[in-house]
Order: C-alpha cells, then structure tokens, then sequence
C-alpha cells in the first residue's frame, strides 16, 4: 500500500473516533449527577441528566454486546474483550487491503468505535453508555448508546450500502462483460 492522502485518511479517523469516544465517557464519568463510577460496583442506580430537547444524559454501565446483549462477567468479560479485539483486529487487515471511500470509511469507524468500547471493557469491566434517545424515538428505542456504538452503527450501514447497493452495478457490468 502506497501511503497517500487518499489512501491515510481511513487511519487517521480510528484515533480520532477512539479520542472522541474515550473524552466523552470521561465527561460522563466526571459529571457527579450521573453517579458513574459509584454505580460500577455498587447496586445503586446511575444518574440520569434531562437535557432539553428530545436526548439525554443516562449513564449505563453496558456489560454486554451491542444494545445490552450476551451480558457478561467474570472470565466472560475477558471472552468478550477478546472477541472485541479478534473482531477489531479482522477488520483492520480488511481496511489495510480495501478499495473505494465507503468501503474505507466504513471499516475506519467500526474499527475506531471497537477500539473505542474495547477500552472500556478492559478498564472497566463494561462499558459507559450515556446517550438516551427513547422520548426522540417515541419509546421505540429504549437502549443508551455512545460515540463508538454510533461510529460502529454507521459502519455497519456504510458497509451495507457498500457492499450491496454500491457494488451492484460494478457486478451487473462484469457479468455483462464476460
């Protein structure tokens, strides 16, 4: 790989969707009305901030995959840690080798956002969710977020549209052509 403006870029947005993420959980963690690091160990219930608007400040620990899934302690959250770093890891080679701005970009954050939750779960044993969009969604969305479950949420989507709606045309040429 030729090293480019073209071809860098994808590697600088994976630190800068990592920084973004890890400065916004330490605000959230900061900020005693959310009772962050209290509610970690303790059973007592994390804080949440009304914001005005339809989003707010709920402080989550997410012990867990995407939206609270396959929740996880003990040696569990090593397993977890582990499938987050081989799944991170897998998509970085692919991005090293990948082709076209979606495609690149697409990689760059859900390998930024990985990264990103990665580092909380070794730290912390979970991850800090904090964005609560369920009054913006009507109660259709009860589950709080953050900037990597975001950065990965819209990877995933670029990929999709990537991968099959981009390349659709490119397939239905080659298979004019040969």
């Amino acid at each position: 790989m030729k090293l480019s403006p073209q071809t860098i870029w994808p590697f600088a947005v994976i630190p800068l969707v990592v920084l973004f993420d890890q400065v916004t959980k330490w605000l959230i963690l900061a900020e005693p009305r959310l009772n962050g690091l209290i509610c970690l160990h303790d059973k007592t219930l994390c804080g949440k901030i009304a914001v005005p608007g339809p989003v707010d400040l709920s402080m989550v620990w997410n012990r867990g995959m995407s939206f609270g899934l396959f929740q996880s302690e003990g040696i569990m959250r090593w397993v977890m840690a582990g499938l987050m770093a081989a799944i991170a890891i897998g998509f970085f080679f692919w991005l090293l080798r990948a082709e076209g701005c979606w495609l690149k970009a697409s990689l760059a954050l859900v390998v930024g956002g990985a990264i990103g939750n990665l580092i909380d779960r070794v730290r912390f044993g979970a991850v800090v969710d904090f964005v609560d969009v369920n009054e913006l969604t009507l109660g259709y969305f009860p589950w709080v977020f953050n900037v990597a479950d975001a950065a990965i949420t819209i990877g995933a989507i670029l990929l999709f549209v990537d991968q099959f709606l981009l390349s659709r045309p490119k397939q239905a040429n080659s298979l004019k052509q040969g």
